[in-house]
């Protein structure tokens, strides 16, 4: 009955993205050739119609890898490619920790190699078709290898001790899993702005003291203590531009790419850095930590009741070992399937995502300017390809900022 289940959500997941990326590119397409008039002074058709055949590109892209890694999950599940993988490794290694660290190991392995041809043609092929990419061959190889070095030196131990948790601490091993998922999302968080995010670009202080005056005289305004600004050299691998924050203590900083500041005005990255202070002094990003932390509580106790039932296992495709862990297998089938049962909150946390962002442009409008956040929105939907005619069902089931022309609308008219 399990395996029905799934096969079931798993066909409606897939009629369900394929219908909404259908209307996307349908909605697309029918307005390609005209500048919605809110736009038609700042925005040209020649510029319309290249986010419109981008968007296109991309959602097409998304519908073949869609389909690609739905594929991989049924080889792995319903037709033994994990079954078989865990008695290999059962053969070749007596330890146990350390086969099944091999088993996670070659499945994200597996999973890695069948998505790295489109992420090959993602950057080479649709990026650079439109003119975004900048990586080079040899630098893609680097970053795919600094990825790689970081999986093993992060993720590697953070697996096995969950592992050693769940085989070592008895019916309350989901609250230490858990603790030990907390700590170690904290532990990347402060890591990131110093070490981690240096490893793939340079970062340097900003030197435009236009820019750093307004931008410290907002933070004062605001209640942010800064402990940096800083540019990264986000040109080096895209024409994309944005800002953030990140880090969090005394690792906290306020990060521009070079492309931002080379597009905009003071005025208008001031607004866009006030929009930023926006989710900051909503607390936006502590209240989805918390959900995000909750949530994982709720995986751990699902993962624990379903990691006792042998209809989990065998329902994919899988017969458990006798007299030996079988923890990886749990943690592996739990996370390949779960996706296919939780797609349907996708629109929910959609909304609540486009929610918080209305919320930072109405601060961003009373803490610098509305008409330089809408100027520097233009310029940066121009910029990125974004679409300004998004099909409504496709905006309400993925996007997690607004749409453009409501987004705009809402700011010129102080909503």
């Amino acid at each position: 009955m399990f395996t029905l289940w799934f096969i079931a959500f798993l066909f409606a997941d897939l009629a369900t993205r394929a219908w909404v990326a259908s209307r996307q590119m349908r909605h697309v397409l029918r307005h390609r050739d005209q500048v919605p008039a809110e736009f038609a002074d700042r925005i040209g058709l020649r510029s319309h119609q290249r986010a419109a055949d981008y968007t296109l590109a991309k959602v097409r892209l998304g519908m073949v890898e869609t389909l690609v890694e739905a594929a991989l999950l049924v080889v792995l599940t319903l037709l033994g490619g994990l079954q078989w993988l865990d008695l290999q490794w059962g053969r070749a290694i007596d330890s146990e920790m350390w086969r099944q660290l091999a088993l996670i190991g070659s499945v994200v392995a597996i999973v890695g190699l069948v998505g790295l041809p489109f992420s090959v043609w993602r950057k080479f092929g649709l990026e650079a078709r439109f003119g975004f990419n900048r990586v080079t061959p040899r630098l893609f190889v680097a970053d795919l290898a600094k990825g790689l070095l970081l999986t093993l030196l992060l993720g590697a131990p953070l697996v096995a001790l969950v592992l050693w948790v769940m085989g070592n601490a008895g019916q309350h091993w989901i609250w230490w899993a858990w603790a030990v998922w907390v700590g170690f999302n904290f532990l990347v968080i402060w890591l990131f702005p110093t070490v981690i995010a240096p490893l793939f670009n340079k970062f340097t202080p900003l030197q435009n003291t236009d820019v750093a005056e307004r931008v410290n005289a907002l933070a004062q305004r605001c209640g942010f203590r800064l402990n940096g600004l800083f540019v990264m050299d986000g040109s080096r691998r895209s024409a994309h531009g944005n800002a953030y924050f990140t880090g969090f203590g005394r690792n906290r900083r306020i990060v521009f790419f070079d492309t931002l500041l080379a597009r905009l005005d003071p005025t208008e990255i001031e607004a866009v850095l006030a929009h930023e202070l926006g989710h900051f002094k909503h607390r936006h990003i502590i209240k989805r930590m918390a959900v995000s932390f909750a949530a994982a509580l709720g995986f751990f106790a699902l993962l624990g009741w379903l990691a006792q039932q042998v209809w989990f296992y065998t329902g994919l495709g899988v017969i458990p070992q006798l007299g030996r862990p079988n923890d990886a297998l749990a943690l592996i089938l739990f996370f390949l399937v779960v996706p296919v049962f939780t797609f349907w909150v996708t629109p929910l946390a959609s909304w609540f995502s486009r929610r918080d962002e209305f919320q930072a442009d109405r601060y961003a409008a009373s803490q610098s300017s509305a008409d330089a956040l809408v100027s520097a929105l233009v310029k940066l939907y121009d910029d990125n390809a974004a679409t300004l005619t998004p099909d409504p069902v496709h905006s309400a089931f993925y996007d997690s900022h607004p749409p453009a022309a409501l987004r705009i609308q809402k700011l010129r008219h102080g909503a």
